[in-house]
């Protein structure tokens, strides 16, 4: 391992979290170093070169509905280090089998329209969120913070910690409008049928009609690079290659924090964690993982509803009832031979993504934790179920198999893209059942990975609440 020099802190692991950690403390007056283990910054935000020459792919997370609302990111203003953010039209497309298509637009009353009967009960939902979609973020992205509007709170919460599938079931009459909030609800890698799903359906829709799902310009690569040039312009260190199996390789420092996962951190070497917190982390559980897809392609796919070419992301899986039974087959174990496919066509918006004429898309579907599975063929079935010729249009494939995932990113364990299973008691306590999830009770020690609130998502609010913590417990500021 390379040598250090000595420094205030030192952030192990340069994923977004891990970035916002360290921009925070610089940002503070301290000297910060990131190591990162890989040869690129960027944990589940790099691109490459996956398939072809001149085709970049997203390697893992490419859409970013939180990134435009992420109170420390809004700080920063990442536009002036290298972000351009792009918003396509609709946030999300959802096709169904005769042709038609909800699309989930900045206006909650053109959603609704699409919606036909079920279009008052959606407005009368999401409109009052929407409309506060400011603090009611702050709060869902907050760590012990007081809500500024407590009745606003509770008319969310009373919706968001229940099912996805109630929420549908007695909200909407129609298959349409089930369809579509069971697709946003998908995101949570939860059974529908679990508290909480709810919350994940929510969030997706208020979000997208609040600020929209943006694409970095050029790929998510990008986000990470424009962290990294904030962070060296407070003076911030970065260094790559730099593997950490000890914690006696480390020089010494004030405070240490790991974008990592508790997995990870209980297998650090001379990490001297008590006893009782060690066992609460190997408790810490994984969820089902991912297989993911991504394709050069000849030209646009070619949905049957065309209006599915107005968003970047494409929800695949129809009805409700369908959605929710692929779910639920992912946590017993089961591979759905008929997945929710989420998919995204990014070069439709971003022309830096492939050559002139040529298109990129990825996808991915849930299957098992730690799945060897290639699921492409059931993926590209999905995709040719609404947009026939789709495979004529490929010109190379890559596959991420969840047992693959972790080889990429080590945060990403058996394909699991949340930093742990959002059950419900991992939403509102995780890793462990502690009043800052953040402090390792080591001192100067402390975790800012997805693994803590307010979980996955690329919003740097992990690192940021995790350098504030450093800052009162370590560095009394």
């Amino acid at each position: 391992m390379k040598s250090f020099n000595v420094h205030d802190a030192i952030v192990v692991g340069s994923g977004p979290n891990g970035l916002s950690a360290a921009i925070h403390l610089a940002r503070s007056g301290l000297s910060v170093k990131v190591i990162e283990a890989k040869q690129t910054i960027g944990g589940a935000t790099r691109s490459k070169e996956l398939t072809l020459p001149g085709f970049i792919h997203d390697v893992f997370s490419a859409v970013h509905p939180l990134a435009l609302t992420s109170p420390f990111f809004s700080q920063l203003n990442l536009e002036t280090y290298g972000v351009n953010w792009i918003n396509p039209p609709a946030a999300v497309a959802h096709p169904f089998d005769d042709g038609s298509v909800v699309l989930l637009d900045r206006s909650v009353n053109k959603t609704a329209r699409q919606l036909s009967a079920d279009g008052p009960a959606y407005t009368r939902l999401i409109s009052p969120l929407k409309d506060s979609w400011s603090q009611l973020s702050r709060f869902l992205l907050g760590h012990h913070t007081i809500p500024a509007n407590p009745r606003l709170m509770a008319c969310f919460g009373l919706r968001a910690v229940r099912s996805a599938n109630s929420l549908a079931q007695n909200l909407f009459t129609g298959s349409r409008a089930k369809g579509f909030i069971a697709g946003l609800a998908a995101h949570s890698i939860l059974p529908l049928t679990k508290p909480i799903s709810a919350a994940f359906a929510l969030v997706m829709a208020v979000s997208a009609h609040a600020v929209g799902w943006p694409l970095a310009a050029g790929g998510s690569q990008n986000i990470a690079a424009a962290l990294a040039n904030c962070l060296t312009s407070h003076g911030g260190v970065i260094t790559t290659d730099s593997p950490l199996e000890s914690i006696n390789t480390l020089p010494k420092t004030r405070a240490v924090l790991f974008d990592v996962t508790p997995r990870q951190l209980l297998h650090f070497d001379a990490l001297p964690l008590p006893g009782h917190y060690r066992n609460q982390l190997s408790r810490y559980s994984f969820g089902p993982g991912v297989c993911k897809m991504d394709w050069a392609l000849d030209g646009p796919i070619p949905w049957k509803a065309p209006q599915c070419s107005q968003a970047a992301t494409v929800h695949i899986g129809g009805s409700l009832d369908e959605i929710a039974r692929s779910e639920a087959q992912v946590w017993k174990g089961i591979h759905p031979e008929k997945p929710f496919v989420l998919l995204c066509q990014p070069s439709l918006f971003d022309t830096s993504r492939a050559p002139e004429g040529k298109h990129t898309a990825w996808a991915y579907c849930h299957v098992p934790h730690g799945s060897p599975v290639d699921m492409g063929e059931q993926i590209t079935k999905q995709i040719e179920r609404f947009a026939p010729g789709f495979r004529d249009l490929v010109l190379a494939r890559h596959v991420i198999k969840a047992n693959e995932f972790a080889d990429y990113n080590p945060n990403l364990i058996g394909g699991d893209i949340s930093g742990g299973a959002q059950t419900f008691l991992q939403f509102f306590f995780r890793p462990a059942f502690r009043f800052d999830p953040y402090a390792i009770p080591v001192k100067g020690m402390y975790l800012c990975s997805s693994s803590t609130p307010p979980g996955a998502g690329v919003h740097g609010m992990c690192g940021y609440h995790a350098a504030r913590s450093a800052l009162r417990n370590t560095f009394k500021k």
